[in-house]
């Protein structure tokens, strides 16, 4: 009986003090709204872009492993042209592994590198670089290699030095050292 006293004499005591109120004022709502808005202005770097898209992962952790990811954080600006994890998955998974985990990482490094090509390249400049090109674009990518871009309609379409075509399927994703595009296959040097 004495427990029930105590619980009812502290219910009834707390529910006697004024709510404290989880509004802002004004003024402190204002400096808040200021603060988000500034933290909205900051464009985040190519490495967090990836990073932060879970369709990205495989590629993400390839970026890692590979090594570049530090030149995707601070230098640029560049044009990413990256596979989502569908594409990864038609791989073979023991090339894929293999890849991974390879203590050379240099073949991974190079396929990392063959989908990015310097300057910051919109899907509309990519367009008017195949237009100017009569058809076909040339991008030199930062492993030296070549991709040819073309469009199929208004969706751009890129061959690797391998032969094979990939599309991209989500384009102009900025960052603030430069651009993401989605692609659906793996681009590969050769």
């Amino acid at each position: 009986m004495k427990t029930l006293s105590k619980l009812f004499i502290a219910t009834a005591a707390l529910a006697t003090i004024p709510a404290c109120s989880s509004e802002m004022s004004e003024d402190e709502q204002a400096i808040y709204d200021a603060r988000q808005a500034e933290e909205a202005k900051k464009p985040t770097n190519l490495t967090a872009v990836v990073q932060g898209n879970p369709d990205l992962s495989t590629a993400s952790t390839m970026v890692a492993i590979s090594g570049i990811a530090v030149d995707l954080k601070d230098d640029g600006p560049f044009t990413v042209f990256i596979a989502n994890n569908d594409a990864f998955n038609k791989m073979d998974p023991e090339e894929l592994n293999g890849l991974m985990t390879a203590e050379d990482k240099t073949e991974l490094a190079s396929m990392a590198k063959f989908g990015l090509v310097e300057g910051d390249m919109k899907a509309a400049d990519i367009a008017k670089a195949i237009a100017d090109g009569e058809g076909t674009a040339s991008l030199t990518t930062l492993q030296g290699g070549t991709l040819k871009a073309t469009l199929d309609g208004d969706k751009v379409v890129l061959e690797d030095g391998a032969g094979n075509k990939v599309n991209v399927i989500e384009a102009d994703i900025d960052s603030s050292n430069g651009t993401v595009h989605i692609i659906d296959g793996v681009l590969r040097p050769k």
